[in-house]
């Protein structure tokens, strides 16, 4: 089963969230059989997720990733994990993580996810 990129990270996203609220193990969670990119993120980000958080922390002071709520803390993990692989531009990866954050939480969410990204970006590139 291949799906679509965005479709892909939707699906990591929803798997992710359950694992980060419910501490389950991330196989536990799987319903059927997963995309190959979904799995890909799903599996990356959960076991990148203590050095995407600490890299989403110096992003946002204000903000740190334990304070964020779930979803907006996965759509980071998940952008900043593409990121840290070049397999995305920035622009797309900044992008597709506005939307999921505007899709399934606020526009004011989005604003926060644009931020930090925007910020991690710029660091990034020092």
């Amino acid at each position: 089963m291949t799906t679509g990129r965005r479709a892909a990270r939707r699906a990591a996203l929803f798997v992710l969230y359950q694992w980060d609220v419910t501490g389950q193990p991330l196989a536990s969670l799987y319903e059927g059989e997963l995309d190959p990119y979904t799995r890909e993120l799903a599996e990356g980000v959960s076991a990148e997720a203590e050095t995407l958080d600490a890299t989403i922390g110096e992003a946002s002071s204000a903000w740190p990733p334990e304070r964020l709520g779930a979803l907006e803390r996965n759509i980071l993990r998940i952008a900043l994990f593409e990121l840290d692989r070049d397999e995305v531009p920035l622009e797309v990866a900044i992008d597709e993580a506005v939307r999921l954050a505007r899709r399934y939480s606020s526009d004011d969410a989005a604003k926060l996810v644009n931020g930090i990204l925007g910020k991690a970006a710029k660091e990034a590139k020092r």
